[in-house]
Formats: structure tokens, sequence, C-alpha cells
């Protein structure tokens, strides 16, 4: 009786697993949006959870005049002003049109591009600032945390980007972040929080064992679990701090993988896996929703993503950093194929010709955030290698990450009644992508976050204390 090869043994639990994806690819999160009621008002996050209308609204008008708009529809920039009334774009006018409350802010936006604000699908707001074994106090201190994730969304604002997903930080961080930046206590975008990346024992993250990650561990990014039960018990766990999207990691067996996706569907969460080679095979069969970076992956993997509609994250700045830093990536056991900075982007070319929704994120670790905004620019620009044109990668920055977000209805397209998140720049970057250094105003929900290129702040308003008795 011959042994098969495992190249040959690997093609064929490949193809086993894709004939079988009909099974669990293709679900999507539950949708819940029937059970309201016409006009009901919900969270700006994808748990749409019911809130009173206008909540997060500030008091305020808001109109962007005599810019150059690029509203990410996939319609040329246009001459046009912007009206924002609270949270919402209220109009957009043609040129000479001037409807607008009379107690409104203009904000003269003449030579300047207004675009959407852009998203970054994959940072980690919490990341430590080095390498190796961290100091306890960096590492496992929450105040320490939350500090450097505030530090990263004012770099990430300042760079014209409105929206980030963090897959995965330490403890309740992105949760809080999150709670504050929506009701306008701290600057910075929004935050789309996956809690902890949930992965089998010994899997991605949890290598040499630098991280305290056993279950239930208050502060660890990385929560690893063993059998379908506990990887279910991971998923109810981040929805139950307020995750808006599930973040898995090889290594998984297909039990697990898709205990977790039915579990995270079931919730109203998407899915989203770092995995590579088997591993993809079986998160397409699980029916993940997005599957992160440029990893080695086959061509029946490719065409079933295409086919399902799931969504990819290529994030190919840190892999170039990596290999230019280090020559590769060595010494991980969940990174046990041969990445080069040629390799990365032909996956990602083959990706496009598949025809698989691309969006944009970074994955900036350690002090790598100190590169942007140049770090998201060199994205987009890998993205225009990879066969996208320049107003194409911008679009999917916009538009194609909100969709990917689960935010498309409200986010990623300047629209009326989409949420105001918006960037005026210096230039024309749907035609010269570098353009997007020149950051100018940003607003966020509304809210004027950044003017002339600097953080905005409101002056003072003391609230009346209570009156002493006579």
């Amino acid at each position: 009786m011959s042994v098969l090869r495992w190249p040959t043994r690997n093609l064929l639990l490949s193809a086993l697993l894709l004939c079988t994806a009909a099974v669990g690819a293709g679900t999507e999160p539950y949708d819940r949006q029937g059970w309201y009621g016409e006009g009901s008002a919900t969270s700006d996050d994808v748990q749409r959870v019911p809130v009173p209308p206008g909540h997060g609204a500030p008091d305020s008008v808001l109109v962007l005049e005599g810019g150059r708009v690029f509203d990410g529809t996939g319609a040329p920039a246009r001459p046009a002003t912007v009206v924002v009334e609270g949270k919402t774009i209220t109009a957009i006018l043609a040129p000479g049109e001037s409807d607008w409350p009379a107690s409104a802010q203009r904000i003269d936006a003449s030579g300047l591009t207004v675009l959407p604000g852009l998203i970054d699908l994959h940072t980690h707001l919490s990341y430590v600032r080095q390498f190796g074994l961290p100091a306890p106090l960096s590492a496992e201190s929450v105040a320490d945390g939350t500090l450097r994730g505030l530090e990263r969304m004012h770099q990430y604002l300042l760079s014209g980007i409105t929206s980030v997903r963090d897959l995965a930080s330490h403890g309740e961080v992105p949760f809080v972040l999150k709670r504050w930046q929506a009701s306008g206590r701290i600057a910075g975008p929004r935050v789309f929080p996956a809690g902890q990346l949930i992965t089998g024992r010994g899997g991605h993250g949890t290598e040499g064992f630098a991280l305290r990650t056993y279950p239930g561990h208050a502060q660890a990014p990385v929560w690893e679990a063993s059998g379908p039960d506990e990887w279910r018990d991971a998923v109810r766990a981040q929805f139950k701090r307020g995750a808006d999207v599930i973040k898995l990691g090889s290594h998984y067996s297909q039990a697990e993988i898709t205990a977790a996706v039915d579990e995270a569907h079931a919730l109203g969460l998407p899915v989203t896996v770092d995995a590579e080679t088997q591993y993809i095979d079986m998160a397409i069969a699980a029916g993940v929703d997005v599957i992160e970076h440029p990893l080695p992956r086959s061509d029946a993997a490719l065409r079933a993503m295409a086919r399902e509609d799931i969504a990819a994250v290529p994030t190919l700045v840190p892999y170039q950093y990596i290999i230019r830093h280090s020559g590769g990536y060595y010494g991980s056991t969940s990174r046990r194929f041969t990445l080069t900075e040629d390799s990365i982007l032909e996956m990602t070319r083959a990706m496009k010709r598949a025809g698989i929704r691309i969006g944009v994120g970074t994955d900036l670790i350690v002090d790598w955030s100190d590169y942007l905004p140049t770090a998201y620019i060199d994205e987009l620009e890998n993205l225009v290698r990879a066969g996208f044109t320049e107003a194409g990668a911008l679009q999917a920055a916009t538009r194609v990450s909100a969709d990917i977000l689960g935010m498309g209805d409200r986010l990623g397209t300047l629209e009326v009644g989409k949420l105001a998140d918006i960037l005026l720049v210096a230039g024309e970057p749907d035609r010269k992508l570098r353009d997007l250094a020149r950051v100018h105003t940003v607003i966020v929900n509304g809210r004027l976050l950044v003017a002339d290129g600097r953080l905005h702040s409101e002056p003072l308003r003391p609230a009346q204390p209570p009156q002493l008795s006579p």
C-alpha cells in the first residue's frame, strides 16, 4: 500500500474541503434589521443596538464650501459643497447653491479635495512598542495599553483615517477607547474592535510563551481554545465585551473553526481569519467573511473566495517591513512557508485577478504607526502595483473597506444620509496618492477633529455648579 506524499495529500485535502464548502460557505451574519420598526435608530457600529434618535450627534452644522468632491462611489471628482447637520451629510450642493442654516460653521475647501474618511481594517491599538519580551508594565498594564492606544488613535486621525478595525488588543482597552471616542470625549477614529484573537493552543501569536494566553486572562490579546465548545465560548466572551467582528487565527480543526463561525454569525457578527495554506481551505469551508494577509493559498482557494464573496485584506506593508528588517519571516511555527516581497505582491495580484473584494489594512505593530501616513499610502501604492488604478485604490480604502467592515450603509462614501466622516486634503489624491499626506481637515461623526493639519480643540465650556443655599 502506497503512502501519499504530503503535497499530494494536501491537494486532496484542499479539494475535499472545497467540495464541502457549500455546507458552511455563503452563510452570513444574522441580520436583525427586520425586527426594528420603521425609523428606529441603532448604534453606529456592527452590533446595531437600539438607541434614541440622534444618538451621539453633535449640535452643529458644518458647510464645506468650494471643494473638489471625490465621493467614493465611482463617479469622477466634481466641484461641490457638502453640508453636514449633526452627524449626517444632509446635502451635496452644486457650485453656486447655498441652502444651509444661517448658524452653520463654514469651512473654505477651495483648492482641496473632499473625500470619505479613510479606513484601516487591520490595526492593533494597544500593541507593545517593541519586539521580544517587553517589561511587564508595558505588556500587561491596562493604563499603559490605553495610553498607547490613544497615541495611535491620534496618529491615525492626523493621517486622515477615520475608522479602524482593531484585530486584537489587550483586554478591555479597545472597547474603552471605542466608547470614549463614540461619545466625543477623545479625538480619534471610530474603533471597531474584535477583542482577543482566538486560536488553538500554540497557534498564531502564542509562539515562545511571550504572552499569557490561557482562556479568560483579562489582559491577554490572544485567547487559546481547544475543541468546538471552547471556540464557541471564546466567541461569546468577545461578544459580551462588545466586539464588532470576531478574529480567528490558525491553527484549528475544521470542527473548531466551523463552531466559531456559526456562533459569531448567529450573534450577527462577521468573522475574519489570519490563516494560510490548508487552514484557508478550512476557513472557506466554515464560511468566514474575510481573510487577512497575503499568505500562500491554492488557486482553488482563490476561486472559492471569489465565488463565496469572501473578502481579502492583504496587509503587504508589515510583511515588507519584516522582510526588509530581517531578510525574511523567521522563527514562527504559524508561518512555515517562504515569504518574499515578490510572493506577497503576486498573491495580491492573484486575488485581484480572481475578482476577490480587497480592502485596506496596515497591521502596524510595535512602533510602526510612527510611519503614518506614509505606511498607509505605501499600502495603497502596493494595490496600484497589484493592478489597481489610483482612484480604485482610494475606493478600496473607503467604499470597499466600509462594506468589508459591515458599515457600507453608513460609511465609505459621501452621500446624503451617510455619516459625516470626511477628509480634506490638498491636491488630487485620486490621481496622485501621495497627496493623501497633505491632510488639512478631518471630520468624524460631524465633529471637527483636525483643522489645518493639527488636532482641533474646542474651547472650555464649564458646566454650571449647583448654587449654594442662601
